[in-house]
């Protein structure tokens, strides 16, 4: 196999644009669209799909990207090496939920680290496909997802159920059955929002729903209503006095953080050495209750 081909192919697919691509590499555009023709050639299988919206991977592509980008990083980081370059460098692709400010904290102690690295931040609330969104690590919320993807734990953590304190004054709630009847407002999900307090399941009538954690928070500090929150974000304005956490002897389940990447063998050293990182300094952060 072309090795330079195969470069000016993981070049292509990374920003979705042959000639991108080619300004970005120095090669010319026809150059360049020939050499990754001659490579589908000797793989007898198209690997872009070309159209005026950009180009977009086949199934072939995904799967020889998924490989090659990786190996390709650990090729340059060796050939750094080999010259005594120590700096970490390469580019980083993040997918992780609204609101988790621990991780991105992350990112930008890791940037400041190693200048040289260049991060990728997709935030969303769905389940990315790591090879078909180009995702280096993914944080997620669950233990589901494919059985093919790797996962380092970085914390198991309850949400806080919390209110203001003037809410609670007007708001009697002894038991979980006293939600029913105080105003809420919760995460949006498939279905009517539920809350489990200890042993209870309470079906909700939310005032609103959002995906949006920092509403639900602003929220809460206004006293309107009861909501819950992650522990990252509850945890300040209840050791002020803002929020008080609500049934505390009704906890909420505890929902269990990974990071995940589709395989560890392959990982690029900067993604490699960004896992590492993630994993030795956001747990605290993401569950400030643990270390108390």
């Amino acid at each position: 196999m072309d090795l330079n081909a195969l470069k000016l192919f993981v070049a292509a697919a990374q920003v979705g644009s042959l000639s991108e691509a080619a300004r970005r590499t120095g090669v010319p555009l026809a150059t360049l669209s020939r050499r990754i023709r001659a490579l589908e050639e000797e793989l007898s299988s198209r690997l872009l799909e070309r159209s005026t919206q950009g180009l977009s991977l086949t199934d072939a592509g995904l799967r020889l990207f998924a490989s090659a980008e990786p190996a390709l990083a650990l090729l340059e980081q060796a050939e750094h090496g080999a010259r005594g370059e120590s700096e970490m460098s390469g580019r980083v692709r993040v997918s992780l939920p609204p609101q988790f400010r621990p991780v991105l904290r992350a990112v930008e102690a890791f940037t400041q680290r190693n200048p040289a690295v260049r991060f990728d931040v997709f935030v969303t609330d769905r389940r990315v496909d790591l090879v078909a969104d180009g995702i280096d690590v993914a944080i997620r919320v669950g233990e589901g997802g494919r059985s093919s993807y790797v996962g380092r734990t970085l914390a198991r953590y309850r949400h806080r159920l919390v209110a203001a304190p003037a809410l609670l004054a007007r708001h009697r709630v002894e038991g979980p059955d006293d939600l029913e009847s105080v105003p809420c407002a919760a995460w949006r999900s498939i279905g009517p929002p539920t809350w489990q307090v200890g042993e209870a399941s309470v079906v909700l009538d939310p005032v609103l729903t959002t995906n949006d954690y920092e509403h639900l928070l602003d929220l809460a500090l206004r006293g309107s209503v009861i909501t819950e929150l992650p522990p990252f974000l509850a945890h300040a304005p209840l050791m002020s006095g803002e929020l008080v956490e609500v049934l505390p002897a009704h906890p909420m389940p505890r929902q269990t953080v990974r990071a995940l990447v589709v395989e560890t063998r392959l990982l690029a050293p900067v993604v490699r050495r960004f896992l590492d990182y993630v994993v030795e300094t956001v747990p605290s952060e993401l569950d400030p209750y643990a270390a108390t």
